[in-house]
């Protein structure tokens, strides 16, 4: 899955694909790196970030997924709490919504999404992005994530959604600690039993920065070594910035993992998804 942000303000590449045109030839070449989801997200979600309103959210986002609907066959996603978005953005051509509240916070987003049987990304997340860093505290960081998704996929079933179209994720970054963000990359497999993909979006994050004190322009190593580990653990999907370097990386874990004979092209399909 590679990350798509039309914003000003995104912590790693806010400005960088403000722009439409800019944005949807990011996308393209997202794609041609071998992205087999693009990521389209038109309000910064990064620590301390204020909600924008659901228009001007739409007016940066759908422009680039009808655009992008039309130019690849690439499976987009909106990133996005909000239904008016969601609505806009499935009308657009969007395959998935990527939802960072599990659908809690405008709750019609299950209905549309069981209606239009688009597929749902289900994320943890303790607090609000503006507060979510504020010492942020778990007893048991395992049960209580496991705890929320279970909970949220209950209501994501009640409502229609097929199993088959969610994919939970844990929330690296959303309200957690430096030790919360390593427990639970260390220990995916506790999900393994909630039968749905896991998505892990680790990418130049602060705990990458806490962890070799770098800024978010020089932690593409931690990232790759993220993504390989999580892979190891039982991720399904990457969400990355750096589609081309993590889905080397990946190939070369899958190949070690699977030990299976090399074919010599990286753009073997194989089982993880970047």
């Amino acid at each position: 899955m590679g990350v798509l942000n039309v914003t000003p303000d995104s912590f790693f590449d806010g400005g960088r694909y403000f722009d439409p045109g800019k944005a949807v030839a990011r996308g393209l070449e997202l794609a041609g790196q071998g992205a087999d989801i693009i990521d389209i997200g038109g309000e910064s979600t990064r620590p301390g970030s204020d909600p924008i309103p659901a228009e001007e959210e739409v007016r940066r986002t759908v422009p680039v997924i009808s655009a992008l609907r039309k130019q690849t066959s690439a499976f987009l996603s909106i990133d996005t709490t909000k239904f008016e978005v969601a609505r806009a953005a499935v009308d657009a051509g969007a395959d998935i919504i990527n939802d960072i509240s599990a659908l809690r916070f405008e709750k019609e987003i299950l209905f549309l999404a069981a209606n239009q049987q688009v597929a749902v990304v289900l994320m943890h997340m303790q607090g609000v992005p503006k507060t979510m860093q504020v010492e942020p505290s778990y007893t048991d960081t395992l049960a209580e994530v496991k705890g929320f998704l279970v909970t949220r996929l209950a209501a994501a079933l009640q409502a229609g959604l097929g199993r088959d179209r969610i994919v939970i994720d844990p929330g690296i970054g959303f309200g957690k600690r430096l030790k919360d963000n390593l427990v639970l990359l260390n220990h995916l497999s506790v999900l393994d039993d909630l039968g749905c993909p896991i998505l892990i979006g680790p990418s130049r994050k602060g705990f990458i920065g806490k962890l070799l004190d770098l800024p978010p322009e020089d932690r593409l190593e931690g990232t790759i070594a993220a993504s390989v580990m999580s892979v190891a653990r039982g991720a399904h999907v990457l969400r990355v910035h750096d589609v081309q370097s993590v889905r080397r990386a990946v190939r070369v874990a899958e190949a070690i993992l699977g030990e299976e004979e090399t074919t010599g092209g990286l753009e073997e399909p194989g089982r993880y998804v970047c």
